[in-house]
């Protein structure tokens, strides 16, 4: 059984200049009590690697507007105008990633690729400065892989020993990032006894997860 950490014991792990794994999409299923902790510890100069900001008031856009990101690896940042000032005023360092291919990278440093082949950024701005490989006639773009020091995953569902399961759109980079953080830490709404969650139901193993939060009242996948 894993123990359970309250959100701000969490939160004090994490120092200063910390690399971060966020999941969630334009917010759905972004671990809301983690980053509502880290926004009141006052923490800084944090990269955010995710596939977007979210909106002010919501998941990772709490943190820019605490001012608590010094750079972000995002697939896009339109519904944040935040983080757009924050990049226009060389606030916040934005390296934007076509969305495929961020993906990529992050299961890339999740099993141990060196990278990955990828057309999409050819004759583009996304070219400059990367590697070129050709394979059998085509020219590919070297993407490297990405890790971070914490994963911080919200999660439908987690049972005694850490298996967690999603909901909806948490499916597209939760997963992955669980495999990609040094240190991952699950904010689930319910914790359940082992065997409440239907294996085919389990898209994270309880091994790859190192925290649990204190859940809110069940809810079931």
């Amino acid at each position: 059984m894993k123990a359970t950490l309250k959100a701000e014991a969490a939160a004090a792990m994490i120092p200063d200049g910390a690399s971060l794994m966020i999941g969630g999409f334009m917010g759905v299923s972004s671990p809301e009590r983690l980053i509502d902790a880290i926004v009141a510890r006052g923490t800084r100069d944090l990269t955010v690697i995710a596939n977007d900001t979210a909106m002010p008031g919501r998941g990772i856009g709490k943190l820019i507007s605490a001012g608590a990101v010094s750079r972000v690896i995002a697939s896009h940042i339109g519904l944040n105008p935040e983080t757009r000032a924050g990049m226009i005023a060389g606030e916040i360092d934005c390296e934007l990633v076509p969305q495929g291919t961020l993906i990529e990278r992050i299961r890339a440093g999740g099993v141990g690729l060196g990278g990955v082949l990828t057309p999409t950024g050819l004759g583009t701005e996304v070219e400059d400065g990367k590697q070129k490989i050709e394979v059998q006639g085509r020219t590919y773009l070297l993407e490297t892989p990405l890790r971070a020091d914490f994963s911080l995953l919200g999660a439908r569902q987690a049972d005694y020993v850490g298996n967690l399961c999603y909901l909806l759109t948490a499916h597209n980079f939760n997963p992955m990032m669980a495999l990609a953080g040094a240190t991952v830490i699950a904010e689930p709404e319910a914790i359940v006894p082992v065997g409440v969650i239907p294996p085919i139901s389990v898209k994270t193993l309880g091994i790859l997860v190192d925290h649990l939060l204190r859940a809110l009242l069940g809810k079931g996948c």
